[in-house]
């Protein structure tokens, strides 16, 4: 697989965990992002949300996990790569919606950070 270079950054620069899990993820051609702000996973959400708008990427803020989770699994059913970020207990609420979208066999990213 090759790096998307639209949006990719070039040069040096510092970037934290998170702000590199982020870049990662633009880097590898996501598109959609539906997150919960949740500690310590908000930080990637912030990132790409200050990002996508200059890339043709999509940010929606969900109303819980459960929600994050079915959000990019219909984006990943409409042919986008798709993340979500989440802390460890957060992670415990998808998995109905994980559940499902192993049943269906949808591609999708997701950043899990311990608790």
């Amino acid at each position: 697989m090759k790096a998307d270079p639209t949006g990719v950054l070039t040069g040096a620069h510092y970037l934290d965990g998170d702000k590199a899990c982020a870049e990662g993820a633009i880097a590898a051609g996501c598109r959609f992002v539906a997150g919960y702000p949740i500690t310590p996973s908000t930080e990637v959400a912030e990132r790409i949300s200050e990002r996508f708008p200059f890339i043709g990427g999509f940010f929606i803020q969900m109303e819980d996990e459960m929600a994050s989770m079915a959000a990019i699994l219909g984006a990943s059913w409409a042919g986008k790569k798709s993340l979500t970020v989440t802390s460890g207990p957060g992670f415990s609420l998808m998995m109905e919606n994980l559940g499902l979208g192993v049943m269906i066999s949808f591609a999708v990213l997701s950043k899990i950070f311990g608790s």
